[in-house]
């Protein structure tokens, strides 16, 4: 089974009015990717940022509870946190997947404003093949990842649909959505 890389975008990422800007970081999202990620056996999860003091701020939460009372509180939360790596750019986070598994891993672009796409199940059947490269899904923050993040891409994923036209998750909840329809039993 192929490796699979998760990386949450914060740049370039667009607003509601599809500007170019850089999002925050969020606890929530460190903490409840991280245990998605664990959970569905993400090899590594990036948080890219391009500000050294947001960096900084993913770090402090990540250390709170890998070394202070946090570690004692909740060892099971750290665990999941142990899979997170914080970098500047997409760049890094590709370099650094392809250190770890000796291949550069097929870039997979997320958008719920996707028009197709590869659908789950195919991407699933490749994820599954004896020769299957390493993978890297690409979520974003805000209102999704900037046109440009695209082009960059070897693939786009379908959206994920709901039961009506409302189509707006939090990353969180799309990112889970997503490794459970790729690597679940």
């Amino acid at each position: 089974m192929a490796d699979i890389f998760l990386a949450l975008l914060h740049h370039p990422v667009v607003d509601r009015h599809q500007r170019i800007v850089t999002s925050s970081i969020t606890s929530l999202d460190i903490h409840d990717l991280a245990r998605s990620s664990c959970t569905f056996g993400v090899r590594t999860f990036f948080i890219v940022h391009p500000v050294a003091e947001q960096r900084e701020f993913a770090s402090t939460v990540i250390d709170h509870w890998r070394f202070d009372f946090g570690r004692s509180y909740d060892s099971r939360r750290r665990e999941a946190l142990d899979l997170v790596q914080i970098v500047a750019d997409l760049d890094a986070a590709a370099a650094a997947a392809e250190r770890l598994c000796g291949a550069r891993p097929t870039i997979v672009h997320t958008s719920a404003r996707a028009r197709g796409g590869i659908s789950f199940a195919e991407l699933r059947r490749s994820i599954e093949a004896q020769d299957a490269r390493p993978l890297m899904i690409l979520l974003g923050t805000g209102f999704g990842l900037a046109p440009e993040v695209a082009d960059r891409c070897d693939l786009m994923l379908e959206p994920i649909h709901g039961a009506g036209d409302y189509n707006h998750l939090s990353v969180r909840a799309a990112g889970a959505i997503i490794l459970d329809r790729l690597r679940g039993r």
